[in-house]
């Protein structure tokens, strides 16, 4: 059995969750999912929908709010009791934090970041990236299951997590968590500034390079966001440059995303950046250099001046 740990805030899954789940069902046999923490109930009806074995509700008061500890203790437990050979994992921040103790906690392999899944033979094989992206690894856990693997997020796509034709069954599973052994205090998630924006669940992203020259001309980025019903984001030299806070950089060292819809302006396309963004549904590159980079990943390309093609395009869709 592969068991997804399922990632949710108050009932509201993060998308990666489906995102797990699809790399799941791809690798074959049962599919268990299991989710905690407040609001778990309602993640879970969510989870019934797809092709699953079962959805798994974990009852234990002490992780009703997220704590590594908290977390570590009843999934440990969970784990014992359900026998998975695998466990999977979406690779957020959440996990990050938690998973690496579990897997110190259960002795087991922690493979983390994993972009596909192959099988050879009998076994899995898992390809992550290496040197900031610049190559794949083909990676096997070895040891005693169940193996953990964490899924960077966009390698796979949620609306590929095939749906069941019926909801799948639900049960509850209580575990015992002893409070006194976690060390943490539960406080609100941290925000650098009141218009930090999670991009990893934008549908729509507008994102801006070196080619825009000037902090003044973000502004038609920012306008065409806008008729898009989508954010703005930047690859590295703009946040470096303070044009943009640095939680609106996608790429290696910011924010891995996989909108629905990814429009680059003015951007060549190092693959420091497409590692953050190449997981998008469908790509649209502007750009002056025909042989720019970010081409060979675009779905949709123009060469050209973005200051002379985005107001065109600004005013195609306000009509």
């Amino acid at each position: 059995m592969v068991l997804v740990i399922a990632e949710q805030r108050g009932g509201k899954l993060n998308r990666a969750t489906w995102e797990t789940v699809a790399a799941a069902q791809q690798a074959g046999g049962p599919v268990a999912i299991a989710v905690l923490g407040a609001g778990a109930e309602a993640a879970a009806a969510e989870l019934a929908a797809a092709d699953v074995a079962d959805v798994i509700v974990v009852e234990a008061a002490a992780v009703a709010e997220y704590t590594a500890d908290g977390y570590v203790l009843a999934l440990a437990a969970l784990v014992a009791q359900e026998q998975p050979a695998l466990v999977f994992l979406a690779h957020t921040y959440q996990t990050r934090d938690f998973a690496p103790a579990l897997a110190a906690r259960l002795g087991r392999a922690l493979v983390t970041d994993v972009t596909a899944v192959k099988k050879t033979g009998d076994r899995l094989v898992y390809v992550r990236p290496v040197f900031q992206g610049k190559l794949n690894a083909d990676v096997e856990a070895t040891g005693p299951v169940p193996h953990l693997v964490t899924f960077q997020i966009g390698a796979f796509r949620a609306d590929a997590a095939a749906r069941g034709s019926s909801a799948a069954p639900s049960r509850t599973v209580a575990v015992t968590v002893d409070a006194s052994a976690i060390r943490q205090k539960a406080e609100a998630p941290f925000q650098e500034a009141r218009q930090a924006v999670d991009l990893s669940q934008a549908e729509r992203i507008v994102s801006v390079g070196r080619g825009i020259k000037a902090q003044e001309h973000l502004k038609i980025a920012e306008e065409l966001a806008k008729a898009l019903g989508a954010e703005i984001a930047a690859s590295r030299p703009i946040c470096d440059a303070g044009w943009l806070p640095m939680d609106r950089q996608i790429g290696s060292s910011g924010q891995t995303v996989a909108p629905k819809l990814y429009v680059a302006l003015g951007i060549s396309g190092a693959i420091q950046h497409l590692v953050g963004m190449k997981g998008s549904r469908t790509i649209v590159a502007i750009n002056k250099d025909p042989e720019a980079p970010i081409f060979e990943i675009a779905d949709f390309g123009i060469v050209g001046d973005l200051f002379e093609i985005v107001p065109a395009m600004i005013a195609e869709l306000k009509k």
